[in-house]
């Protein structure tokens, strides 16, 4: 299987935030947004492996400025990494308001999906070439977040994690 440059996952989304998105406050509700956010990362990864995907986990999303009735949602999502089955998917959110032209940082977080077969089995998918020093960045932090996914739900001992040992044993 061939390896894919990360740019080629890359996947845009956008949006405009009506009356039916928002909370009594106006903003965009926050599980408005990370149904949006799951799309777009589910586009990226598609875009990546040429195959179904499915959720596997979702990381931490902070809310660093809230999105207004009105602004657009632009959401930016691409392959950061890919494992066996799986490839984690980085995404910016950016609120805009287009009357007053300016554009501001919302969140970003990171999405891991699992590719699926025809039987709905994991499968294998491509790995991934990171070519200018921002993918090199996020490819090279990928295995700390997996393994630190990997403990928090359960399915790997600290111990067993070689990229994050020293967080959690005493040498």
């Amino acid at each position: 299987m061939e390896p894919r440059n990360a740019s080629a996952s890359l996947t845009i989304m956008t949006e405009i935030v009506l009356p039916n998105d928002t909370n009594t406050f106006g903003n965009l509700m926050g599980g408005r947004l990370m149904y949006w956010m799951d799309i777009a990362a589910a586009l990226a990864a598609q875009k990546h492996c040429n195959a179904p995907v499915v959720t596997a986990s979702v990381d931490n999303i902070s809310f660093e400025n809230p999105i207004k009735l009105g602004n657009v949602v632009h959401i930016e999502a691409k392959v950061t990494r890919a494992f066996t089955s799986s490839m984690e998917v980085h995404m910016r959110v950016w609120g805009e308001d287009l009357i007053q032209q300016f554009r501001y940082k919302s969140n970003e977080a990171y999405y891991t999906f699992v590719a699926l077969d025809p039987h709905r089995k994991p499968r294998p998918v491509p790995a991934v070439i990171a070519e200018n020093e921002e993918e090199i960045k996020l490819f090279e932090g990928a295995l700390r977040r997996r393994q630190l996914r990997l403990i928090l739900g359960g399915k790997m001992k600290p111990n067993d994690a070689s990229e994050l040992r020293a967080l959690f044993t005493e040498d």
